[in-house]
């Protein structure tokens, strides 16, 4: 590790961020499978898009199909997980973007290792809770039986522990609020500090 040198840019951050007309920031969406994650994250995504921000979605099933292709879902498969996916929302973030992330993220310290990873000012939390009875409701690929089944192991909320958030910066119970209600609540926040 000692041959390599970190390369600086002659376009920096702030350059990004005066031609973006906003400050990059991180959406970290942490939450059950079923939770709504995903469909907050890509409603979030068009309501940002429709008011002229930059954004970018990392999305936990599209990275499993590229970039972490490789991981299994062990506990240290899933803090490589994130811990790459926190230094690829870092990057976009650097880019003058808001990332908004839809991963289980299913432990606290993989969750703090991202907030450290991305920078505390560069993260917002936001807990997508929702009681997994209505998570296994709303799954459509089956996965919650096929875990209950012993079909899949390490299935979080069934064999694998969920860590819910004590402090997150945003809280939507999406069991009581619509998905437009999600996404308007989270915007709201977020774009005061962007």
């Amino acid at each position: 590790m000692t041959d390599l040198k970190q390369q600086l840019y002659q376009i920096g951050r702030p350059d990004f961020e005066k031609r973006n007309g906003h400050k990059g920031i991180a959406i970290w969406l942490t939450g059950l499978s079923g939770s709504g994650k995903s469909t907050i994250a890509n409603g979030l995504h068009k309501k940002l898009f429709d008011n002229g921000k930059v954004s970018f979605v990392l999305d936990g099933d599209n990275t499993r199909l590229g970039v972490n292709s490789d991981l299994s879902f062990s506990d240290a498969d899933r803090n490589e997980n994130i811990r790459r996916v926190s230094e690829i929302t870092k990057l976009f973030v650097e880019n003058g973007q808001v990332v908004i992330t839809a991963f289980i993220s299913p432990f606290s310290s993989d969750r703090l290792q991202a907030k450290k990873c991305i920078g505390s000012d560069d993260f917002i939390e936001v807990f997508i809770d929702c009681p997994i009875e209505e998570c296994e409701k709303r799954d459509v690929k089956g996965l919650y039986l096929k875990a209950r089944n012993g079909e899949i192991k390490n299935f979080t909320g069934i064999t694998s522990p969920f860590e819910a958030p004590k402090n997150a910066d945003v809280h939507i119970p999406t069991n009581e609020m619509s998905i437009s209600e999600s996404v308007d609540y989270i915007f709201d926040h977020l774009i005061n500090k962007i």
